[in-house]
């Protein structure tokens, strides 16, 4: 009987490091991560403060380049790529979530979904339609046309979570999407991410807090500019070696 066959990974991270600055001022942030991450897994990244945790999610995201190393995205070389090549990748494939929200002030709820598509160049009707999908899928089509002011934080990031995934991306990175919320609110913004997660959307999280880490089926700990180990589920652990 033919052995069923092993889809290959989403993303694969091999051998990446970061350094910033030159010569004797020079500082490793990453010191050669090895990663893999499947198509529909839900990934939380820990560690301290200068852990690389943030470095290697900027990179994922094409924020940022790697120093060395190799990273493929469907199997093909992203570190390679240019920036205006970076920008076409993060326009089709990735939505963002910031724990500060990153909302325009004086727009609605509705206009700041829509400004992603604004940049990809969709008609009014079609960002008009998708948008308002995107804020019914959170929970906020009522509150279209309310400012970011007169919001609660819960409501914010919602709107914020609405904005990242109104281009239908393969890849949702969330950097402490719940870092300015209560707990109950918290609580709800996670929820509503593995709701998401569960729909197909591979979901890559930065995150302190342990219970929010909860959520995910994969935790991967970074620890001097290495990662230290990945724990699958909550129920053990393998040390990455």
């Amino acid at each position: 009987m033919a052995s069923p066959l092993i889809s290959p990974p989403l993303i694969s991270l091999r051998g990446i490091t970061k350094v910033y600055g030159e010569g004797p001022n020079a500082f490793q942030a990453l010191k050669g991560v090895d990663l893999e991450i499947a198509r529909g897994d839900f990934i939380a990244i820990m560690g301290a403060s200068g852990s690389g945790k943030s470095t290697t999610m900027n990179i994922l995201g094409c924020l940022d380049v790697p120093s060395g190393g190799e990273y493929l995205f469907h199997g093909h070389h992203v570190e390679t790529l240019d920036r205006d090549q970076r920008a076409l990748l993060r326009r089709k494939y990735f939505g963002f979530v910031f724990q500060g929200f990153n909302l325009l002030a004086r727009t609605s709820a509705l206009e700041n979904v829509e400004l992603p598509l604004v940049y990809r160049g969709d008609s009014r009707a079609e960002r008009r339609d998708a948008a308002m999908e995107a804020l019914d899928k959170v929970g906020l089509k009522d509150w279209w046309d309310h400012t970011p002011g007169e919001l609660s934080g819960g409501q914010q990031q919602r709107v914020a979570i609405a904005r990242a995934i109104v281009t239908r991306p393969e890849v949702l990175l969330a950097d402490e999407p719940t870092g300015n919320l209560d707990s109950a609110r918290s609580r709800e913004i996670m929820e509503l991410l593995t709701e998401f997660n569960a729909g197909g959307i591979t979901v890559l999280m930065v995150t302190h807090e342990p219970d929010m880490a909860e959520f995910a089926r994969t935790v991967v700990h970074f620890r001097d500019g290495l990662i230290e180990r990945i724990d699958s589920n909550g129920h053990g652990e393998r040390v990455a070696g």
